[in-house]
């Protein structure tokens, strides 16, 4: 699949649809196992404590947390104590498919956004290995991204991520600041109670 142009930093990379209605299906299926294993959680700012708009969960080895103590990956759950589980097959092909070569995933980052949610500018930088990109894929109600460039008074840019899309943060877009500034409600049909979902991979560790 050809990516679609967009106007942003380098290495950014949009691919409008790259899943189709029977794969988002499938991807939804495998985040409701997911969740049943992981529950959603709501993680907090450090020092402050204020809660996330967003409920969050994570698969794979490790998964990323946030509370009052800081941001960090760990290998188990903030609130069962248990493991994370298993990255499915279906997001590690992805990855396999538009990283080659790289090592492979290690944390899948599940972000539920109701009605109202929504993810301030940041970097993603918690991570020891800059080289690998950052995978996101789009489920459910359309959301307004953000991206920028390495520092927060870089300009710019917005466009409507949809349903089954994919972004790639690579390059010089690794770094770049991003966000979702809203979720439009009621643009799509894929989640029974609306809302969306967006799952993130990773490579936390150095090679």
């Amino acid at each position: 699949m050809q990516d679609h142009p967009i106007t942003g930093p380098g290495g950014l990379s949009y691919l409008p649809s790259h899943f189709d209605r029977a794969a988002q299906e499938e991807l939804v299926e495998t985040v409701r196992s997911i969740v049943t294993d992981a529950p959603l959680f709501q993680p907090a700012m450090p020092r402050t404590g204020k809660p996330f708009s967003v409920k969050m969960s994570n698969c794979g080895p490790l998964g990323w947390v946030a509370d009052i103590d800081g941001y960090r990956y760990q290998p188990f759950h903030p609130r069962t104590g248990r493991p994370w589980p298993p990255m499915p097959a279906i997001l590690t092909d992805l990855w396999a498919g538009l990283a080659p070569g790289v090592p492979a995933p290690e944390a899948c980052l599940v972000n539920f956004y109701e009605a109202g949610a929504r993810m301030g500018l940041h970097q993603d930088s918690d991570e020891q290995m800059f080289d690998a990109p950052v995978i996101s894929v789009s489920l459910g109600d359309t959301a307004t991204f953000r991206i920028g460039g390495l520092t927060r008074k870089d300009p710019t840019t917005s466009f409507r991520l949809q349903s089954g899309d994919v972004v790639v943060l690579g390059g010089a877009a690794r770094l770049a600041f991003h966000g979702i500034d809203r979720v439009l409600s009621g643009t799509s049909t894929l989640l029974k109670n609306g809302g969306r979902i967006n799952l993130t991979l990773r490579r936390v560790t150095a090679a």
